[in-house]
């Protein structure tokens, strides 16, 4: 990256808080949000998840559920703008990725979701808003993107995040059938999720006395994915790494601590257990790490700005273990993303 950009806001709901101070407090007591629900197909089966309680009428479609979940989130990463700065503030965001055919994309076409998304706010942004496919890491390549917005195209400020929902039932059935979820018979399977998170990203430190700067990002494709028929080897996440760092920002030996995304796969345990030591090479007491896929589950797109808000979050409240944080962020469809984070205090 050429220069730093700085988070200075963020907005969330999940099964664990229906914004981000609850998200956050639930993730930081390691508290659960998994409940078990019953399946209709098969018939009499459960399947533990992490469903955001909430009235039917707001799920009355997959469509409508992914559009509600966006704009509370966006409209809490705004809090505190004046109305009028919406037009100044381009979004970017990850959805549901294409492969998956999500039930969502049969109300609301993949093409017009970010429409329907606005028009829900009822606010007008930045023209340049865009979606993007890609998953989780792709919200973390967008981070060059959101910096070129605002330095060439007049966005004052960038919306950064995603929107995604594992709960459905086309998305179980893949992932039941891949053998993939966790149960009785599963200890190493994922939990299935849905969230909405936005961060706001300044090209300048706003006015909070302690605020937190991207300095440097790696993006990588892994072409043994989850979806493929062998392991990864890690190559993509250790060239995302080491890209993270390769620059004027903080290097390796300076992260204190990880924030990923990971769900608790074997497929996933396999790959950093390799990638990792590869890339860590100065010797640690302990590397701290945060999964909060532990409290809210897989959360899908949206996994990516969750942890640049967890991470974030870490600094604002001084409960980080050290001053710089990686990011470790891996899609399903085979994207590797690494974002290096510090905390920077102002007098």
């Amino acid at each position: 990256m050429r220069k730093p950009l700085y988070i200075a806001g963020f907005g969330c709901v999940s099964a664990a808080g229906l914004n981000a101070p609850q998200t956050i407090a639930a993730i930081r007591a390691s508290l659960s949000a998994f409940e078990e629900i019953d399946l209709i197909d098969p018939m009499g089966a459960t399947q533990v998840v992490a469903r955001i309680p909430t009235h039917h009428h707001l799920r009355r479609t997959q469509g409508d559920w992914l559009v509600n979940l966006a704009v509370r989130a966006i409209m809490e990463a705004l809090d505190g703008d004046d109305p009028g700065m919406a037009a100044a503030t381009a979004i970017l965001m990850t959805p549901p990725e294409s492969f998956r055919n999500h039930p969502g994309f049969s109300d609301i076409p993949p093409r017009g979701f970010l429409a329907a998304v606005i028009k829900a706010t009822g606010l007008k942004f930045h023209p340049a808003s865009r979606t993007i496919d890609g998953g989780a890491a792709a919200s973390i390549g967008l981070i060059e993107r959101a910096l070129a917005l605002m330095e060439e195209e007049g966005a004052a400020q960038v919306l950064l995040g995603g929107v995604d929902s594992l709960v459905n039932d086309a998305d179980l059935a893949r992932l039941a059938k891949a053998g993939r979820l966790k149960g009785d018979d599963n200890a190493q399977g994922l939990v299935p999720g849905e969230a909405a998170v936005f961060v706001r990203l300044m090209r300048e430190p706003g006015r909070e006395p302690v605020v937190a700067a991207i300095h440097g990002i790696g993006m990588a494709q892994e072409t043994d994915s989850v979806l493929s028929d062998r392991y990864s080897q890690g190559r993509a996440m250790l060239g995302a790494l080491r890209d993270a760092v390769n620059g004027s920002g903080p290097s390796e030996p300076n992260v204190d601590f990880v924030v990923s995304n990971g769900n608790g796969e074997r497929y996933q345990g396999w790959e950093m257990l390799i990638a990792r030591p590869r890339f860590y090479r100065t010797r640690r007491e302990r590397m701290a790490t945060a999964y909060p896929a532990m409290t809210v589950g897989d959360i899908g797109a949206a996994g990516g700005a969750l942890a640049l808000m967890l991470a974030a979050d870490s600094f604002v409240h001084d409960y980080a273990p050290g001053p710089v944080a990686m990011c470790e962020i891996a899609s399903e469809g085979g994207l590797r993303a690494a974002a290096v984070i510090a905390g920077m205090k102002r007098g």
